[in-house]
């Protein structure tokens, strides 16, 4: 029980750190220290005249919209060499948000850790924390969270369709055991799912069914400055994608990105630039952005393609 616990404490702490990280700005709900990605040779005169033209348009309310409570009925997810894992229902928590309890029995001879390779909700990968250990002979119930900061990201207001591709180990040997499949849920509110979102911001790159599009740069990150990123993915294949030679005003930075984009999904993913950085750089506001993006393959990490450097204002 003790181990149980502190495992949990530990997760939370990393949790809040990564999400801290990750999605620094991909809540919607302050424009605070958000600044607009343009065109590297718009001129200042046709960013003045959009920012006139934008004053003088009715202010817009931006919907918040609740989450929807939506059921799911029970069903059986995995059933293999003595481990049967069943999504019994939909959970929500005042923290973590909505999610799925897994029920996890291990029939096999081994203790076993059950985690999360890849969730997909409504088409969006939705970065998790999932993990659980499981002691032969035994059984657990957990919830696998999908927290509402990262679904707001993608304007999801409901939930219906989840996706999970589970990833089983041997907890004693660190084995890998088996990988499931797609597993796809469908939740009531399936019919009327959120999916298509309108993605404004700068395209930054689209070559070979990889599309990024730079939406914002929040100063106001928890970390110091974030870009936030929208792509989508219509290669035929798995990516993943990072980037390489960012500078800011000209001055080199170490930034954190790696976002996983299966293939006819989307995703919104945060590249974080630490504010110590930019103090030693003397950097009091971002002005110009240069950056390259790097394409590979996840199973392997070979390189898929590199992009030409890729330069880009902040208003």
């Amino acid at each position: 029980m003790k181990n149980k616990i502190t495992s949990k404490l530990l997760l939370i702490l990393v949790f809040a750190l990564f999400v801290g990280m990750a999605l620094g700005s991909g809540s919607k709900d302050e424009d605070s220290g958000k600044k607009e990605i343009v065109d590297s040779e718009e001129s200042e005169e046709d960013t003045e005249a959009e920012e006139e033209d934008k004053a003088s348009e009715p202010e817009a309310e931006e919907a918040e919209g609740e989450m929807e409570a939506v059921t799911i009925e029970e069903q059986v997810l995995v059933e293999q060499d003595g481990i049967k894992i069943t999504a019994t229902e939909m959970t929500e928590d005042s923290f973590w948000g909505q999610g799925v309890m897994l029920l996890i029995e291990n029939d096999s001879d081994k203790n076993i850790s059950v985690g999360c390779k890849a969730l997909i909700i409504n088409d969006y990968m939705i970065t998790d924390l999932f993990s659980t250990s499981v002691a032969a002979g035994k059984k657990v119930n957990e919830p696998m969270y999908f927290t509402s900061r990262q679904l707001k990201a993608a304007g999801i207001t409901n939930v219906g369709q989840i996706e999970m591709y589970l990833h089983i180990t041997d907890k004693d040997s660190w084995t890998a055991l088996f990988d499931s499949e797609c597993i796809v849920i469908q939740t009531s509110a399936y019919e009327h799912m959120d999916t298509e979102i309108e993605v404004e911001g700068k395209e930054l790159y689209n070559q070979d069914g990889i599309r990024i599009v730079g939406q914002y740069v929040d100063e106001n990150s928890f970390w110091g400055t974030a870009v936030l990123l929208y792509t989508e993915n219509t290669s035929g294949k798995n990516v993943k994608i990072s980037c390489d030679n960012m500078s800011i005003n000209g001055f080199m930075v170490s930034p954190i990105f790696s976002s996983t984009v299966y293939d006819g999904k989307k995703s919104f993913d945060d590249i974080t630039i630490f504010s110590s950085d930019l103090e030693q750089n003397g950097i009091e506001a971002v002005e110009e952005i240069e950056l390259s993006f790097k394409i590979l393959d996840p199973d392997n990490y070979n390189e898929i393609a590199k992009s030409d450097a890729i330069s880009f204002l902040v208003n």
